[in-house]
């Protein structure tokens, strides 16, 4: 037999050696912990479509997000479901409003902890959808003066950044310009600048309880077939003032993180979506999967495709094993 020169498994002898040579390293500091807020006190209701997650009214969402503190999490990012819901989403841009309430009063414990505020009206509109209704269809252009007075109510609140996720046509270019027109010039605009309208939010809408009265949301999310559609997207919110770029999905979407990499020189995200947590929490569930192997696999996955801030249900487990190892 010929002489092998080359000889890889060199370098993965042992746990030494393979630790030296990682190419990829996941940080608790890498992940932001979505939080569903509700009104009341007390109140910590389980979703059972995702074992481990729960709604939170304010006072049970400060005792998470100081766990979120001292695990060294990057942030939470957080989620409202008002008491009362309406045509226009008039809770998210009220300074009484659900988030706000809960932005303040968080800010007020936990002062240290990054929190950014899911910017669209899903969750609080009576009909599901992203914005007020013009005939069968979300208005957009309406929509965009909306979002602009939400994103100011949430800074005003304290919010760090603000997140629109409702990809609504010329969103950063409303919400910077009402930012910055109220003073809030340094609050910064993470845009789910790439988001398909996908089947992996099933469970998402049990917890933010925010599905659609009629119709779906396929006219504003993406196609999940197209690929230079998201390049298109993500250069316009560049464009128009996006201080970092989402892809939502996570798994069915690494190859569009990778894409979006390569192409530009924002800070990226990526949403470790409802479903993908929860076919992982079932799997485990029947002793089919070593749970922690495949998170921590998955979300360094997510790294090594090019993310730079993971959002997933996972971050308080995934923080806890990190510091294990």
């Amino acid at each position: 037999m010929a002489q092998i020169i080359h000889r890889p498994r060199r370098l993965r002898k042992n746990p030494a050696i393979r630790r030296m040579v990682r190419e990829n390293h996941l940080h608790p500091e890498d992940l932001i912990l979505p939080l569903f807020l509700v009104p009341g006190e007390r109140i910590k209701k389980p979703v059972l479509s995702m074992p481990g997650v729960d709604q939170l009214s304010i006072d049970q969402a400060i005792e998470v997000a100081r766990q979120a503190q001292e695990l060294g999490l990057g942030g939470v990012i957080l989620f409202g479901i008002p008491a009362e819901k309406d045509a226009t989403g008039g809770d998210a841009r009220s300074q009484e409003g659900i988030v706000q309430q809960a932005i303040e009063q968080i800010k007020a414990a936990v002062p240290d902890l990054y929190l950014i505020a899911d910017t669209c009206f899903c969750e609080y509109t009576d009909h599901g959808h992203c914005g007020p209704i013009k005939g069968e269809s979300v208005d957009n252009d309406a929509t965009l003066t909306l979002l602009g007075e939400a994103a100011v109510v949430q800074a005003q609140a304290g919010v760090d950044m603000v997140a629109p996720s409702g990809m609504m046509d010329g969103m950063i270019q409303a919400i910077r310009g009402a930012l910055d027109t109220a003073g809030f010039e340094e609050v910064p605009i993470l845009s789910y600048a790439v988001k398909y309208a996908s089947a992996y939010y099933g469970p998402f809408r049990e917890a933010a309880e925010n599905t659609p009265s009629f119709g779906d949301r396929r006219s504003y999310q993406m196609d999940a077939a197209n690929r230079i559609e998201a390049l298109r997207e993500a250069a316009l919110d560049v464009e128009q003032g996006a201080d970092l770029l989402m892809v939502k999905p996570g798994l069915a979407y690494m190859d569009i993180l990778r894409d979006l990499k390569n192409h530009f020189q924002l800070p990226l995200a990526i949403y470790n979506v409802s479903g993908e947590y929860a076919m992982v929490k079932a799997a485990a569930q029947k002793g089919w999967i070593d749970e922690k192997g495949v998170v921590l696999e998955t979300l360094t996955g997510f790294k090594r495709a090019g993310a730079d801030l993971i959002l997933t249900y996972h971050a308080l487990d995934a923080a806890r094993w990190l510091s294990e190892a």
